[in-house]
């Protein structure tokens, strides 16, 4: 399809120019004499996180000036010492969240449920900033997952059609917005803090031990705006740990659907092709794709919500999930309880729902698509980014909150897994510890 020319094509005209710009910056960067491990303190004891284990800590190079051997080049760390420093950054983050989520800072009523019956929709307000989101009960249930070979648009990757079933999960009303986003990955959470001279709490110290992403290199909107805006071009990394942060900071627990919880929530009790039948004419009630998006995302929640109240969830932006991509999986999975494919490549990680640069049959509640390479094509770093995908201007998240808080060793699953970690510890080090 031939697009027309926009806004969003000259930003991306120009990101080379900026690249530039960046990696000028970055060579000056690299001549610094003294190089700070990190700007997050040590964890310490607090009465207000349960089940934290004060004893797990990172080195003291950590939180103070890395002492220089003579040989150092530029006054950088030592391998020796990256290499000690970005082992124990990975090991905190491999850390289950469960493990040390602090209770919650706001008690919400309706965020209390012993079962889906008694699940209510609640609003999440993220604590010292104006940051919330509304968040929507999902009953627990079962559903046939995939497509039929006869819906108008059907894949190879969405058969054979399979019984599943999921548990019962709060899910984001809308995609996570740049509002909410970037108190995390700017910092600006932290930032605040320290404008408004606020008193560090351990809570506090406990929030800040959460990974941030490195400054990103250009305006990441491409020119589409922020304003009441999904975030979008973050991997799903960045999406992991942001969902970490997020727990931190509320007390509760937030993570990624699984493409299963996902699709579920999306058909909303339905088995047709979008949760509002099988006409793609009504399409553009329900979603902004190709035909109405003019080239560019929009608003969240300025379309009709689908049956369960969820808005967006056919187009704007496609939303990362926790599952590798792959084609045989849904042949394992018929009869199964919380089906998910475990990610162990960087790449062929799943997003779901359509997006505004999508066509209708791409829309659909079964369309399955995974990540490529080529989402980072325009990244100029070595090795690129572990943060952000500078050519996935289509995608973004949402989160989900299971009814049943799992245990440590349930999460492990569902958070940063073993080829993220080994990437984070690679970017640590090839950043020279500024992560």
């Amino acid at each position: 399809m031939i697009r027309l020319f926009s806004i969003r094509s000259l930003w991306q005209s120009a990101f080379w120019i900026l690249a530039i710009l960046a990696l000028v910056s970055l060579v000056a960067d690299l001549h610094c004499t003294i190089v700070f491990a990190s700007d997050k303190p040590a964890v310490t004891t607090s009465s207000s996180a349960k089940g934290f284990d004060p004893a797990i800590r990172l080195p003291n190079a950590v939180d103070k000036p890395v002492v220089k051997s003579p040989g150092a080049m530029g006054g950088l760390p030592s391998s020796a010492e990256l290499e000690q420093i970005a082992e124990a950054k990975a090991k905190l983050l491999a850390r289950p969240t469960p493990e040390w989520m602090p209770n919650p800072v706001l008690e919400i009523p309706e965020a209390n449920a012993t079962d889906s019956a008694s699940m209510k929709a609640y609003n999440e307000q993220v604590p010292g900033t104006d940051s919330k989101f509304k968040m929507v009960p999902i009953p627990g249930g079962s559903f046939m997952m995939g497509s039929p070979a006869k819906e108008n648009g059907h894949q190879p990757d969405e058969a054979p059609q399979h019984e599943v079933s999921v548990d019962p999960f709060w899910m984001e009303e809308h995609e996570v917005t740049w509002a909410e986003y970037e108190l995390w990955a700017l910092n600006l959470d932290k930032q605040r803090r320290k404008f408004n001279k606020t008193e560090i709490t351990e809570r506090d110290k406990v929030v800040d031990t959460v990974a941030v992403p490195t400054s990103p290199y250009q305006e990441m909107s491409f020119g589409m705006g922020k304003e009441g805006t999904p975030a979008i071009c973050m991997t799903q990394f960045a999406a992991k740990v942001y969902c970490r942060w997020l727990s931190a900071k509320t007390g509760r627990y937030y993570r990624l659907p699984t493409e299963a919880e996902w699709e579920y929530a999306c058909r909303a009790g339905k088995s047709t092709a979008y949760s509002f039948g099988n006409d793609p004419a009504k399409l553009g009630e329900y979603a902004w794709y190709t035909e109405n998006s003019d080239d560019k995302y929009h608003r969240i929640a300025m379309k009709k919500p689908n049956p369960w109240g969820l808005y967006d969830m056919h187009g704007n932006v496609s939303e990362w999930v926790i599952d590798q991509y792959t084609t045989d999986f849904y042949g394992k999975t018929a009869g199964k309880s919380n089906p998910l494919a475990a990610c162990t490549k960087e790449f062929g990680r799943v997003v779901r729902g359509g997006s505004w640069d999508d066509d209708p049959e791409k829309c659909r509640s079964s369309t399955r698509r995974a990540s490529e390479k080529d989402w980072k094509k325009q990244d100029p770093q070595i090795p690129k980014s572990i943060w952000y995908l500078t050519d996935a201007t289509f995608v973004g998240f949402r989160v989900i909150r299971p009814l049943r808080i799992p245990t440590a060793a349930e999460a492990i699953k569902y958070e940063v897994d073993e080829d993220q970690l080994t990437a984070y510890k690679d970017y640590v080090m090839a950043q020279a510890n500024k992560q």
